[in-house]
């Protein structure tokens, strides 16, 4: 292929949009359309050499335009890959008359190649860091042990625990994996790591098989497999069996899971687990936008219990999500609530509490950073304190607002700056030339404007006073900062037909005599116009489809 790319490559431009037609336009609504801007934009009618060059390179752009669009295999092309798939040789083997999803198989196979090479170069590592803190002295402290201490002493805090895990993956060919994995663990000064390596392959679209090995220090050698396999589209079992080698013998293992789906939300787990801690295991958990909801029952050796657990999940940019949960068998009762949130694009933080007999009280917190976890339980006391309970959960409620407003704030504030200022460099050249076309093409529609101003004012139709495209400031706490907005009067008066106009719900960057006067910032169309002898003003945002006339603020004629 001599024009391979990725999803991150496929570019802006929006035929739609220059075509001014809905993503679902017909056959005649793209004629209509495209009739009307060859009539506007035909070099023949243009005798100045400049204009006659600016208007045969617009008329070139809208009749390129309209082919792909009017071309169904073109255009299915277009739809999925935009503007560059319709670069990508071997389209021609494509069969006419093939639908959207047969287009994608074709294209998906006129990549494979590339996608095999890419293969190698994909590690996809894994890691968590784990880190246990007994701070139990703030909370179990007794101050007779510290009478002779002047001041009291100083509550010891201390690390007990700590474990590192790492893996990575190295793709073989596109049907085999190795996966490299270690760990290293240590509680109270005493620790080892241990080693493995797995050769997983894929069988079929249906499962895949997998081979490990391991060794080290904690728990002696491993052999073991697992077999992944769908046994219906809606079930699927997974087994894993392993052999684990020590001083005190060979101690055998074997793990089942039966899964099924249930419906689109939600699915149902049987496990059962033979060896050194046998159980049985059934679970059904259900997964929405809004929420997610786990129930889950095991009996076995040496625990059983039953547990509720439940997710609110917050539809906004951060992901919040609040959780609680209740764990209840013979070895006692635990009770978890928490929260996490999207704190950057790439990382989750989250805090939970969890306060049990004969646990005590704890509070766990959590970082997802990309693929690596970092975990840090924090053991605060071995009953149930009510301070222990109320420090645990406002202390990182605290914390969190401190640290958002002080730091995460203002450094994601300037990595945004910093991106958007970036790509403003990245595509200063390619405005500087959409700024040129645009003001070119407000030239050629002056005498095509001044005939539909006179027809619509005969009729006392529909005339645009003024339109503005862009960043308006309306925010007061912003006032330092300036509108970034450009006319579009003109190519918005050109678009008025039969006393009306209409904007599909595609960016308006892409409209003849526009451009994007604010790269990667939120714009707005704000129009004040005029009909049937009254003023009116609107404000539609960029992506929104609008229609004038509509009912909107009134204007007084002498203010």
């Amino acid at each position: 292929m001599a024009a391979a790319f990725g999803d991150e490559e496929i570019d802006n431009d929006d035929y739609y949009s220059l075509l001014n037609v809905r993503r679902e336009a017909t056959q005649d609504e793209l004629k209509a359309s495209y009739r009307r801007l060859c009539m506007l934009y035909h070099p023949d009618k243009h005798r100045d050499p400049e204009l006659k060059n600016q208007a045969e390179r617009l008329f070139n752009l809208v009749h390129q335009a309209y082919e792909v669009l009017s071309d169904p295999q073109s255009r299915a092309i277009y739809d999925i890959y935009g503007k560059r798939g319709l670069e990508v040789e071997g389209w021609e083997v494509v069969e006419r008359k093939r639908a959207p999803a047969e287009i994608r198989e074709e294209f998906e196979r006129l990549q494979r190649t590339r996608e095999e090479r890419r293969l190698q170069q994909r590690t996809n590592p894994k890691g968590t860091i784990s880190v246990g803190v007994d701070a139990t002295d703030l909370f179990d402290r007794y101050d007779e042990e510290y009478e002779d201490v002047p001041g009291g002493g100083f509550p010891q805090i201390e690390i007990n625990r700590m474990h590192i895990s790492q893996s990575i993956e190295a793709p073989l060919t596109s049907r085999d994996t190795a996966i490299l994995s270690g760990s290293l663990s240590t509680q109270n000064g005493n620790g080892g790591g241990t080693i493995n390596l797995a050769l997983r392959r894929v069988t079929s679209s249906k499962g895949w098989g997998e081979v490990e090995l391991g060794a080290g220090d904690l728990h002696g050698p491993l052999f073991g497999m697992k077999i992944f396999r769908n046994l219906t589209p809606r079930c699927f079992v997974t087994t894993q069996c392993g052999l684990q080698f020590s001083s005190r013998g060979i101690r055998p293992g074997l793990t089942t899971v039966l899964a099924r789906h249930l419906d689109k939300n939600t699915m149902g787990y049987l496990q059962w687990r033979w060896g050194t801690q046998s159980a049985m295991n059934t679970s059904i958990v259900r997964d929405t936008k809004t929420s997610h909801f786990t129930f889950a029952l095991q009996l076995g050796i040496p625990h059983s219990f039953m547990m509720l657990s439940y997710q609110y999940k917050f539809q906004d940019e951060d992901q919040t999500r609040l959780k609680g949960s209740v764990k209840t068998g013979f070895f006692g009762t635990v009770v978890e609530y928490g929260a996490e949130r999207k704190i950057s694009q790439h990382s989750i933080l989250g805090a939970t509490v969890s306060v049990g007999v004969p646990q005590g009280v704890s509070l766990k917190i959590k970082l997802n950073r990309a693929s690596q976890t970092y975990f840090f339980p924090i053991h605060l006391t071995d009953q149930l304190l009510p301070s222990a309970v109320f420090y645990a959960t406002v202390g990182p409620i605290l914390f969190y607002l401190a640290m958002h407003r002080l730091i995460i704030k203002p450094y994601l504030n300037a990595q945004m700056e910093h991106e958007l200022e970036k790509q403003r460099e990245n595509s200063a050249t390619d405005i500087a030339k959409k700024k040129q076309e645009s003001e070119a093409a407000v030239r050629l529609m002056q005498e095509s404007v001044r005939r539909i101003i006179e027809a619509e004012e005969a009729r006392m139709g529909l005339i645009i006073v003024n339109a503005w495209y862009g960043k308006f400031v309306t925010d007061n706490s912003k006032k330092h900062e300036r509108a970034k907005v450009i006319d579009v009067t003109v190519p918005l008066q050109c678009l008025v037909k039969d006393s009306k106009l209409i904007l599909t719900e595609a960016s308006k960057s892409g409209l003849p005599g526009f451009y994007d006067p604010c790269v990667g910032e939120e714009k707005s169309i704000k129009v004040l116009y005029q009909f049937r002898g009254v003023l009116h003003q609107v404000l539609s945002g960029d992506t929104e489809p609008l229609r004038i006339p509509k009912q909107s603020h009134r204007i007084d004629l002498d203010t």
